[in-house]
């Protein structure tokens, strides 16, 4: 399984899967384009990804943002020389009750969790037939995307939506040669769970650390995800390995959700 030399973009590269992701393509020898609104924190990633002897960049855009999405692909190509694989990472959790969500929180989840892949498929598929070859899309989906999870239940329509995208992208452009898969994590050790513990926390009582201990129980092999578990998946789905796998969405949780 190799992605060697291949120029490689990931959205939200700045923390978590999408550093682990940038860092595990570094190591099997990819160029990386690291994205994110954190500029202050890319810097630090990029010194990591080019301490594996490879090339790296970064580039600050918001994926709500469609024109800013399309001008990180541009700027990709240019720096690292081509442009081969997308993995639209970037994302936001919400937990609340269905019955309190706003306008507000519907409209910002979904404008990062469903249109920043709406745009990342879109501007890596045209750039992608521009350069005249295949090219691979790698959406990041959940669990939430195949259950709907209580407290999460915006979230997991985001997610769901996910799904949808990469089963009608992976159909629109087979005959392009480009594939479109996506990931599906569980309960990850992030920055972002612990937002998610500590919201749990303040709506039902819990002490902190109760709900992700109570995920974690709950895994088959009996431990908790790391951005490491999720970046071996993407780098197969990045790699010429996976070239004959598309519109899936697969799950990498160490045993929470059977499909």
């Amino acid at each position: 399984m190799s992605v060697k030399g291949k120029a490689v973009l990931v959205t939200g590269a700045s923390q978590g899967i999408g550093k682990g992701i940038a860092l595990r393509l570094a190591k099997d020898g990819a160029n990386v384009a690291l994205v994110d609104i954190k500029e202050d924190k890319l810097a630090g990633v990029k010194a990591e990804v080019e301490a594996f002897g490879v090339k790296a960049t970064t580039f600050v855009a918001d994926v709500s943002k469609r024109d800013q999405v399309y001008a990180a692909v541009e700027h990709t190509e240019k720096a690292l020389g081509g442009f081969d694989v997308i993995v639209n990472n970037a994302g936001i959790a919400q937990v609340k009750p269905l019955a309190d969500v706003t306008p507000e929180d519907l409209e910002r989840i979904f404008r990062i969790n469903v249109d920043g892949v709406v745009w990342g498929i879109q501007a890596g598929a045209a750039k992608f037939k521009a350069l005249g070859h295949k090219g691979k899309i790698i959406n990041a989906s959940s669990i939430a995307g195949h259950d709907g999870f209580a407290m999460l239940g915006v979230y997991s329509a985001t997610k769901f939506a996910v799904r949808a995208l990469t089963q009608a992208a992976a159909k629109e452009y087979a005959s392009a040669g480009i594939t479109v898969n996506a990931y599906c994590p569980g309960i990850v050790g992030t920055d972002m769970w612990v937002e998610i513990d500590e919201r749990f926390a303040e709506i039902t009582g819990a002490p902190k650390g109760e709900t992700y201990k109570k995920y974690v129980d709950g895994i088959a092999l009996g431990r908790a995800q790391t951005p490491e578990d999720v970046a071996a998946l993407v780098a197969f789905l990045a790699s010429d390995d996976s070239d004959y796998i598309t519109g899936q969405a697969i799950l990498t949780d160490g045993g929470i959700v059977y499909r």
